[in-house]
């Protein structure tokens, strides 16, 4: 297995701190409002590292926190708590909002094939965690009071920018908010360990604490939840590109400064999913979620494929036009693996292990090498082409598809000719009333129907003759 790591910024070999067994950890949601597909591709990414592991005979525990208590609407402290957001916009409490948007991320989860995790810890039961962590930070100095608030204190350590060689003003990208200035540092990078009440008198959620009643801050989390379940060594650790600062360059400075040395050895961050407006995020509005795809008609496994078309590491641009063509090569590899099994079933044989053996090592290869998603499917392609028996283009595929998860043998629903000739009818209503549009001069609305039209899948296109359409 071979890993990029952010920390030493090159692919190189993956070595567990015990041999066969691996300890990872990914950052969970901040469970507030819908997980974004932008959200959802680093889940999906982290979710085919986890099974690359097992696939190649790794004992993976997994653990990941939710948060339901601490993390700002600025990664950089300041603003409001974002359940308390969340909590004031829908009108109901922060627990009512953290257990039914826990809830819809684990139904997301299940419709893209993304493993539940080992552990799944939200952060409201590791009070008592976060404390103990706080004090031992103050008692060896790493740690100050101010404002009633605790504050971690950067300038104590050799390298506070570990996973990085930029400058301050370059890796303030990563925050997502305005940074406000916090009188109450000593040091620009300091950040927060524990609010008390003076920082926040509506916070909803609070607890006893030896510096006051409070609550923790984000960065805390993560730290504590990882060392109760995988102890004081961390094998890798998952996040998208935006976590890098300050989140776990804040998570590193707390951990090894508690623990007295190294905590993580690899750190895998997958890069951000774009529509043409740029990054996919809540604060901006433009969310899409797995709901609103299943509305336009998408199987929530085609957005899994279009992401595993793409490499972890690069950008990746969303657009309707893009998941339909994922969606037509998605069918189209449904078709092939489903008659497949059916030619197996039909025409019996064993496996040809020779055969077996030499793809099952091309696709081991290809997804080991920093787990290569795009270059293991060309492998599953490849073995469909393959000169060999159906059994055994099956069996391989079964087993590419424990990492892949793309159900490629269940048979799905085919529209019924009612739905169908709903559909038609639709259409062609649409094109009516676009030609009427046009008709009128009212080409804003001839416009926006076309949009709606090719957002389900259908292309126009204008003759002579008048319009037609064709699926995309």
């Amino acid at each position: 297995m071979k890993l990029y790591n952010t920390m030493t910024r090159r692919v190189s070999e993956f070595v567990p701190n015990e041999p066969g067994k691996v300890a990872m950890y990914t950052c969970g949601p901040t469970v507030y409002h819908f997980a974004h597909i932008g959200n959802l591709r680093s889940y999906i990414c982290e979710d085919v590292l986890e099974k690359t592991l097992r696939y190649l005979g790794y004992d993976v525990k997994r653990v990941m926190n939710i948060t339901d208590v601490g993390h700002l609407s600025s990664d950089a402290d300041t603003g409001e708590d974002k359940m308390l957001a969340g909590a004031k916009r829908e009108h109901k409490t922060v627990m009512e909002i953290a257990d039914f948007y826990t809830k819809a991320f684990f139904s997301d989860m299940e419709k893209l094939n993304i493993k539940m995790p080992d552990v799944v810890e939200p952060a409201t039961n590791c009070i008592p965690e976060f404390i103990h962590m706080i004090e031992v930070l103050l008692e060896k100095g790493y740690a100050y009071k101010a404002g009633e608030n605790i504050y971690f204190d950067t300038s104590k350590l050799d390298n506070y920018y570990v996973l990085g060689n930029q400058n301050e003003d370059e890796l303030m990208v990563g925050v997502r908010d305005d940074v406000e200035e916090d009188t109450n540092k000593r040091n620009k990078n300091d950040f927060v360990l524990w609010f008390t009440k003076s920082k926040f008198e509506d916070q909803a959620l609070k607890w006893d604490s030896p510096w006051g009643v409070g609550y923790p801050g984000w960065h805390i989390e993560c730290s504590c939840i990882s060392m109760k379940h995988l102890g004081e060594y961390m094998d890798i650790h998952c996040g998208g590109v935006d976590n890098i600062f300050p989140h776990h360059t804040n998570e590193i400075a707390q951990s090894e400064a508690y623990l007295g040395h190294k905590w993580c050895n690899y750190w895998y961050h997958v890069h951000h999913l774009n529509d043409r407006e740029g990054k996919m995020s809540k604060s901006k509005g433009n969310i899409l979620t797995v709901s609103v795809l299943e509305e336009k008609g998408y199987d929530p496994l085609v957005y899994r494929f279009f992401c595993l078309q793409s490499h972890y590491r690069k950008p990746l641009e969303f657009s309707y036009e893009a998941l339909d063509n994922a969606a037509a090569a998605f069918t189209k590899l449904l078709r092939r693996t489903v008659q497949i099994k059916k030619d197996a079933e039909k025409e019996g044989g064993d496996i040809d292990r020779a055969v077996f053996e030499e793809y099952d090592a091309r696709f081991k290869e290809a997804i080991g090498n920093d787990t290569n998603t795009s270059m293991a499917l060309t492998v599953l392609y490849d073995v469909l082409k393959a000169d060999t028996n159906a059994a055994t283009k099956k069996a391989l595929a079964e087993s590419f598809d424990s990492v892949l998860s793309l159900d490629l043998f269940r048979e799905r629903e085919e529209k019924s000719a009612e739905e169908d000739s709903e559909l038609v009818s639709w259409i062609e209503e649409q094109i009516a009333l676009r030609k009427a549009a046009k008709k009128e001069k009212n080409f804003a609305e001839a416009d926006r129907i076309r949009a709606e039209l090719l957002d389900r899948g259908i292309v126009l296109r204008d003759t002579r003759e008048g319009t037609t359409w064709e699926r995309a």
